[in-house]
């Protein structure tokens, strides 16, 4: 009958377990509609948590004024030009699909051009292949354009019909933007205390996953819509037409390890020369190499500091992944996702290898404890 209260507590320990889990499983699923707006709000009120400390400042340290100017300054500065881009774009996407379907690219002529200007014996090459035969080109292009004038318009009608919803995530996004930036510190605090991991690792990994959502957003987010600005303003200068639109590719394009805005920027310039716009093609082509190719090498650094530790091709597969499995948002929480996973077992390997030196100090101490400085206790605290 001993064990009995201690059997008790344990059970009631278990039952108090499985209830959280339910609950919080509950929660998830409750959330689950808004899991984007409270994704991207929780990024943001993490990237512009020192404008929130500037505002802190000026308001005298009043947190809601504070916020609440944080709050104005992001809506006016990101998102309001954010949601005129993305209007601009999709009206221009329609303009360019219809006009490739009232006037299809003659893709036989341009690569009759291209194999006349390959030497004799890359067009006997390219003839053998069966390569040459351009007609069975012409009409899958066609088909897309078709496919692609169909998917832009059902979109149009979707957002159109879903107005009210996206209102209401967008609204909700600001909502939690606005407590998270007053209260995000105090909220991660509470959050770490009540994590049933040892403080210091649970610590170790909150520092890492904000340095990798900075990583993310500023190393790779704004360095991509540096590439697509300065894609835009070269395709414009170059009077390529959806100059805009071919920038926001860019942006998304740059995002992708490997494949960068490179595939933008080379089949415009190649286009250009093979249409005879020459000095237009060269143009697009050296600012390519030289400014927007560039772009990444010179701005990373600067605005990150130092390298995430992420493997390009671990970026590439889970930025892949992200997309197919939670479509746009997958960009950004594909590369967390990796990086909370490699700091988690360094985390791990680090632990380990503390623990493997504490246990050689003590070895070398002739079996006198230590703590993890290798300095011994007090004496009278030791075991």
């Amino acid at each position: 009958m001993a064990n009995q209260p201690h059997r008790t507590e344990e059970l009631q320990h278990a039952s108090f377990l499985i209830i959280l889990a339910v609950v919080s499983l509950l929660m998830a699923v409750i959330v689950l509609p808004f899991a984007q707006p409270l994704l991207w709000a929780g990024l943001a009120a993490i990237m512009f948590q020192p404008l929130y400390k500037q505002a802190l400042i000026q308001t005298r340290g009043r947190r809601n004024p504070a916020a609440g100017l944080s709050l104005l300054i992001i809506f006016f500065v990101v998102m309001v030009p954010a949601l005129w881009v993305a209007t601009m774009v999709a009206q221009q996407a329609v303009v360019l699909v219809t006009a490739l379907q009232q006037q299809p690219i003659d893709l036989a002529a341009w690569f009759d051009q291209v194999h006349g200007m390959l030497p004799e014996a890359a067009r006997d090459a390219i003839d053998r292949s069966g390569w040459a035969d351009m007609a069975a080109v012409q009409t899958r292009l066609q088909e897309l354009l078709t496919e692609s004038a169909g998917m832009i318009a059902g979109q149009a009608v979707s957002i159109g019909s879903g107005a009210l919803g996206f209102l209401l995530s967008f609204g909700v996004g600001l909502y939690v933007m606005f407590f998270l930036l007053r209260d995000g510190e105090r909220i991660g605090r509470t959050v770490l205390c009540a994590v049933p991991v040892e403080r210091s690792i649970a610590d170790r990994l909150a520092n890492r996953f904000l340095g990798i959502v900075r990583a993310t957003i500023k190393g790779t987010g704004v360095v991509a819509l540096v590439q697509g600005a300065l894609a835009w303003i070269t395709l414009l200068i170059a009077g390529v037409p959806s100059a805009l639109l071919f920038g926001v590719v860019t942006v998304f394009f740059a995002l992708v390890p490997v494949i960068g805005a490179g595939a933008v920027w080379l089949p415009a310039g190649l286009w250009l020369l093979i249409s005879g716009d020459t000095w237009q093609g060269i143009f697009v082509l050296l600012v390519g190499f030289f400014v927007i190719s560039s772009a990444d090498n010179v701005l990373r650094p600067i605005l990150v500091g130092r390298d995430t530790g992420i493997p390009d091709w671990i970026i590439l597969v889970t930025t892949l992944g992200g997309l197919s499995l939670v479509g746009f948002s997958g960009i950004v929480l594909g590369p967390l996702v990796a990086g909370l996973f490699l700091a988690s077992w360094s985390i791990l390997r680090e632990q380990r290898e503390e623990d493997a030196e504490a246990g050689r100090l003590e070895e070398d101490d002739g079996g006198i404890r230590v703590d993890a400085s290798g300095h011994a206790p007090p004496e009278g605290e030791a075991d």
